[in-house]
């Protein structure tokens, strides 16, 4: 948490009135104090020259971002727009979308840190003196930049840059345990991710050993997980196994001072994810699960939309996964031991509909059919409603006996609407002997068509929002080296696995309304 103290020459500015509601603890790991800071963010609505800032910054002796219209940049302020804000250094992450005002520093001192691309040029919108210990921001003009959570992020790395020195770290060492299909993909970004580097690879298979061997070369490998466990070598350990191990795995490596990241569920009871932080907590230790979907391309640009006011407030959502097609006969189907159908898909899709529709959920319920594969334990179609204690509603469906397609997403808001349409793609290849191979994709393999509807009608497709690769991992790393929050907790997942136990028994009682623990 980076201790932040709020200065303004207008206290009664709208920019001042931003910057105090911005919601700063819940989304950009910033504490907002009146003493004992580590920096100040200083709003000027007053034109001030560069002489008084730099005065000003010195008397406080703290590393200052200054922001608002009144510091001097060059030239008049472009009229509000939607602008993509470029870091320039590797610790200040992704771009950012945001509907502001741009102004060039090129007059200011210090290292350009950002930009802004504006008619095919990149111009200086944030620039960090560390002799006078002076972040000069002329973007965050508008008020409603300061409600943006990935701004926030943005700022929030800035003053992380700002107060703490780069410094030469030991990579975070990584240890996986299991290597299926998720366990490559942890491979694949732990070797694009700066600050983690691939250590041991635990599975029961040989073969699959092998060719985290050839994917990683060096790579350490073994078949027992103890020695995970006890692997002097290893800082952090990826739980790939089946989601009834999860809970006893995570409370294990905790225990034996690991880090430790989950594929999700977190767990199939409330009791075991309450007992995994408690043991995170003991141990001083981070526990996080692997939320992918948060990175999704359809959810990211309904997540903006939702940010921006263009629904309106959000209070019917439909989530739907499925196809008419036998379920794969492997764990995941067993509902010992992947908690059910709802489990399966819900721990990516009850946490995306949380993200999106936050507040309390009053009750669940929730239906579960077994009327065709009745050689596989999950059920075949899975309904569960979120009832919020304000009236809202959030449904999610998976089906294996939707032959009818139901949209991926429909949100409907006070302002507006959107629908999410499955795609139907096909790769198209030669095989061996030449001859042309077609495959069809299922529809969960392509993201989504995101359009948004009007109150008058109109409807728009809205492009995706791609996360850079690796984001999850990006963001691990930072977090165990320069200590940065996550945009995922273990306590968000824990509430993912709330809800979906709270289904389970619902379903069990003919979808009688149950209380989420």
């Amino acid at each position: 948490m980076t201790r932040v103290r709020l200065m303004a020459d207008d206290d009664n500015a709208p920019l001042a009135e931003a910057l105090r509601q911005a919601p700063w603890e819940s989304s950009a790991g910033i504490e907002i104090v009146s003493d004992q800071a580590d920096a100040v963010i200083w709003c000027l609505t007053e034109p001030t020259s560069w002489d008084d800032v730099r005065a000003g910054v010195t008397g406080m002796g703290l590393p200052t971002i200054v922001v608002g219209p009144g510091i001097p940049a060059d030239g008049a302020a472009s009229p509000p727009h939607e602008i993509r804000l470029r870091s320039q250094i590797a610790d200040l992450g992704d771009d950012v979308l945001i509907h502001d005002r741009v102004r060039a520093l090129t007059q200011a001192a210090g290292e350009v840190l950002v930009t802004a691309n504006i008619a095919f040029t990149d111009l200086p919108v944030v620039r960090w003196d560390d002799t006078s210990g002076l972040a000069a921001m002329s973007v965050g003009e508008e008020p409603e930049s300061w409600t943006r959570r990935p701004f926030l992020r943005l700022v929030h790395r800035l003053l992380h840059h700002m107060t703490r020195p780069a410094e030469q770290a030991e990579p975070i060492r990584v240890g996986l345990l299991g290597y299926g299909a998720i366990g490559h993909e942890h491979a694949a970004a732990i070797r694009t991710t700066p600050g983690l580097e691939l250590s041991l690879v635990c599975d029961v298979s040989s073969d699959r050993l092998a060719v985290a061997r050839e994917f990683t070369p060096g790579v350490r490998t073994t078949t027992d997980p103890d020695e995970v466990t006890a692997a002097s070598d290893v800082d952090l350990v990826v739980v790939s196994t089946p989601p009834n191990t999860h809970g006893q795995w995570a409370i294990t490596l905790l225990d034996a001072g690991k880090h430790v990241v989950l594929e999700k569920p977190m767990a199939l009871t409330v009791a075991e994810c309450d007992a995994a932080i408690e043991a995170a907590e003991r141990a001083n230790r981070l526990l996080v699960v692997y939320q992918n979907r948060r990175f999704d391309p359809d959810f990211r640009a309904i997540a903006d939309l939702i940010d921006a006011d263009e629904l309106g407030e959000v209070f019917h959502l439909e989530a739907f996964v499925g196809a008419y097609q036998h379920p794969c006969n492997y764990w995941h189907s067993d509902a010992d031991v992947s908690g059910g159908a709802l489990f399966d898909w819900g721990s990516h899709i009850i946490d995306q509909i949380l993200q999106l529709m936050p507040g309390e959920v009053a009750t669940v319920t929730a239906r579960n059919h077994k009327r065709t594969w009745h050689d596989v334990t999950n059920a075949d179609h899975a309904r569960m409603t979120l009832h919020y204690a304000d009236g809202r509603e959030a449904t999610f469906i998976y089906s294996d006996l939707a032959a009818a397609l139901k949209p991926r997403w429909y949100l409907a808001g006070t302002g507006g609407g959107i629908v999410g349409d499955w795609r139907r793609e096909r790769v198209i290849a030669r095989t061996p002997i030449g001859t042309l191979d077609e495959d069809v994709l299922a529809p969960a393999d392509s993201p989504p068509d995101v359009w948004l509807h009007g109150p008058d009608g109109r409807v728009a497709q809205v492009p995706g929002r791609r996360a850079s690769a690796g984001e999850f991992h990006r963001q691990l790393a930072e977090r165990l080296l320069s200590g940065m929050p996550m945009t995922v907790t273990a306590e968000q997942s824990r509430r993912v696995v709330a809800m979906l136990e709270a289904a389970e028994r619902s379903a069990a009682k003919d979808g009688a309304p149950v209380v989420p623990d």
